[in-house]
């Protein structure tokens, strides 16, 4: 059995509005076995031994944060996009072309950093929304789960756990354009072969868990969304969609189908409390009483959002019917779910005009305790007995949280400010550098391979 034991200066545990001083986390083989808040600075009933093996984390300790929603690869795009105007729409050709320059080894070598920036970040858990399966021509590799398992092991590498979200994608348009181009390497054909192959992989690390995805009602045909919805139901995973992004993705269904993207997906049995909708940007009303009847959840991606110029989702809104709110970094235009986290709410003030939506806990909450539920990790996200020992601690005397209190360091504090990351009970991040990977030298090279003419 390994025992650690951690002093923290100030932690958030679950069910508190703001942080707690002076408490003692004890972990037992990667799981929390004792929270111990000790009040007024006394000591425990275990006694002041107990304290003086105790490791002290000064500043604030969170949950492992979840990161709900990821293309691994988009981060190669990072600063390189801005160069003039556009839509959504000229930025995925941008994309489609770092897309098909990787293959499994240059796949391993780009996600092995980002990872590792996540942990940097305080991310303990990444949902991957992986739609690479083929080669740039379509063709299989010689094992047609190739670049998923390449993202298995650079999870691994970078000390992170991982929810691989394999991802159905046969079509280019909700009238059933087919594949083209850069897009040939995403699909399997049809749904049946997508599942004959989501099921052949199996990976048996500890760090991962499989799940399924739609990639959206452009990509998969109406009478296949229930054999992608079944896949996942019948093995208890996650399911996760890209819903509403864009208004002419809304638009182009209900030309289709005469509904909206969200009815669509209810209709054929995809919204459930294992399901969340990603973005949703622009839901009807009817969208959001369908979402919070079946007990979907939503992973809002805002700064993605903002980069690509895609809209506001109606956060409070979504919340008050019901909707689970996530958070994802999705494009990796930043890596930092306390920007997501914030943004949130400020994005609500901008939208009303009015502060004061979201209270820090429940910012605090779509940051961890939700994102990983929304990821099947539902021991995850809390310190609490029995909980995965995911810490996350947060320094108070940088320049930007100096002088803050702790319940205001989700305004304040940035993925910079991370000091130390635990993932199940393992030191990932020590003074604010990760153990085993250069990031910055990482993110360089495996970039540069992807991106140079």
């Amino acid at each position: 059995m390994t025992t650690a034991r951690w002093l923290a200066e100030y932690a958030w545990l679950p069910a508190h509005a703001e942080p707690t001083p002076d408490v003692l986390i004890e972990v037992e083989d990667g799981r929390i076995s004792v929270v111990t808040p000790l009040v007024g600075g006394g000591s425990p009933t275990a006694g002041v031994e107990v304290l003086r093996d105790a490791t002290r984390l000064p500043g604030l300790t969170l949950p492992g944060l979840a990161n709900a929603h990821s293309h691994a690869f988009h981060r190669a795009l990072r600063g390189r996009t801005h160069d003039g105007r556009g839509d959504f729409w000229s930025w995925r050709d941008r994309m489609y072309a770092v897309a098909a320059r990787l293959d499994p080894d240059a796949y391993l070598a780009l996600a092995r950093a980002v990872y590792a920036e996540m942990a940097l970040a305080g991310i303990t858990c990444v949902g991957e929304f992986h739609y690479l399966h083929h080669r740039p021509d379509g063709g299989r590799y010689d094992d047609p789960n190739a670049m998923g398992a390449a993202l298995v092991e650079a999870a691994a590498h970078a000390g992170i756990r991982l929810t691989l979200l394999d991802t159905c994608y046969l079509t280019a348009g909700v009238d059933g354009r087919p594949l083209a181009g850069p897009q040939r390497r995403f699909g399997d054909g049809d749904a049946t072969r997508w599942a004959e192959r989501a099921t052949a992989f199996r990976p048996e690390d500890g760090h991962v868990l499989l799940g399924a995805a739609v990639h959206s009602v452009r990509a998969v045909p109406a009478g296949q969304l229930g054999t992608v919805a079944d896949w996942a139901r019948e093995r208890g995973a996650p399911l996760h969609v890209h819903l509403s992004e864009q208004p002419a993705e809304n638009d182009e269904c209900r030309a289709v189908h005469g509904r909206t993207p969200t009815a669509l997906l209810a209709e054929h049995g995809v919204l459930g409390p294992a399901t969340t909708a990603v973005h949703a940007t622009h839901p009807t009303s009817g969208d959001l009483a369908l979402l919070g009847e079946s007990r979907s959840g939503v992973c809002l991606c805002p700064t993605t959002e903002r980069d690509l110029a895609d809209g506001l989702g109606p956060a409070r809104r979504m919340a008050d019917v019901g909707i689970p709110l996530s958070l994802g970094s999705d494009s990796h235009a930043v890596i930092d779910l306390f920007e997501e986290a914030r943004a949130v709410e400020l994005d609500e003030r901008l939208r009303t005009r009015r502060r004061g939506h979201f209270t820090p806990d429940e910012l605090l909450a779509a940051a961890s305790a939700a994102g990983h539920a929304a990821l099947g990790w539902h021991d995850a996200g809390r310190i609490a007995v029995g909980a995965r020992a995911d810490l996350v601690t947060v320094r108070l005397d940088s320049a930007r949280t100096a002088g803050v209190p702790p319940v205001g360091a989700i305004f304040a504090a940035g993925a910079a400010d991370v000091d130390q990351v635990l993932v199940d009970g393992r030191v990932v991040v020590a003074d604010g550098r990760h153990l085993t990977v250069d990031v910055p030298a990482e993110l360089a090279a495996s970039i540069e391979a992807v991106t140079s003419a």
